[in-house]
């Protein structure tokens, strides 16, 4: 179970959809993300009820990616992975790691579910990420603003995006970043609706799980050796 206060179980059901009701999505898509968040969730949610629920999702998650992670894997990248329960579970799974976060660090008023070119749908808050990251057990982690225009320069073992990269947002405003953070072996795990397209990227595209029940249906890739 995740320890989360109320601002955080608020900010969670802002990147979790499946987490409430369908009476609370509906209110959701009316008020749009930050009144939602803000003023309507405040007396509709539980928060004790969001940290288990969202803790149940991120062991999922992790159950369908941990084969993929080894001993040898320290220096983990997740772009666009919300306040980061997948990255504490991964924590307490594996010794050693650092951790190094791509965020966004506003709201957007309003809910958009289709294809965003421009990466500039957001619903994050970095100090309440750093602040549950604290409060569950993750020490060794630095967090980057997107919109800073300084990113890490590190080359990394694993780059995680689920449901993000190249599922929300295009893979490509990311290609020449992910040219530098990348070698030879540098583990690429993201979802995506065209898995094909990537044999042209990586030298290795290894399907992990594929997502039928989901509005956009799509593969979870484990790509290797990063071609251009």
């Amino acid at each position: 179970m995740f320890k989360v206060d109320r601002k955080t179980a608020q900010l969670i059901v802002l990147q979790r959809i499946e987490l409430i009701s369908p009476l609370l999505k509906k209110l959701r898509k009316i008020f749009g993300r930050s009144i939602f968040t803000n003023y309507v969730s405040r007396y509709l949610i539980n928060s004790k009820d969001i940290g288990n629920n969202y803790f149940q999702i991120m062991s999922k998650e992790f159950n369908s990616i941990k084969n993929s992670i080894s001993g040898d894997d320290k220096i983990i990248l997740s772009i666009g992975g919300g306040v980061g329960g997948l990255e504490v579970i991964i924590n307490n799974h594996f010794n050693d790691m650092k951790f190094y976060f791509i965020e966004k660090n506003y709201i957007s008023k309003k809910v958009v579910y289709n294809w965003d070119m421009t990466n500039k749908e957001a619903y994050n808050d970095l100090k309440l990420q750093e602040e549950f990251l604290i409060n569950n057990g993750l020490k060794n982690f630095s967090i980057y603003d997107y919109d800073k225009n300084h990113l890490p320069d590190n080359k990394f073992d694993i780059i995680i995006s689920l449901f993000s990269l190249d599922y929300h947002y295009d893979f490509y405003l990311y290609l020449d970043f992910l040219k530098n953070a990348c070698n030879i072996k540098t583990k690429v795990i993201f979802d995506t609706i065209r898995p094909d397209h990537f044999t042209k990227i990586f030298n290795e595209v290894v399907v992990l799980k594929t997502f039928d029940n989901t509005v956009h249906k799509s593969k979870r890739l484990l790509c290797t050796g990063l071609k251009i």
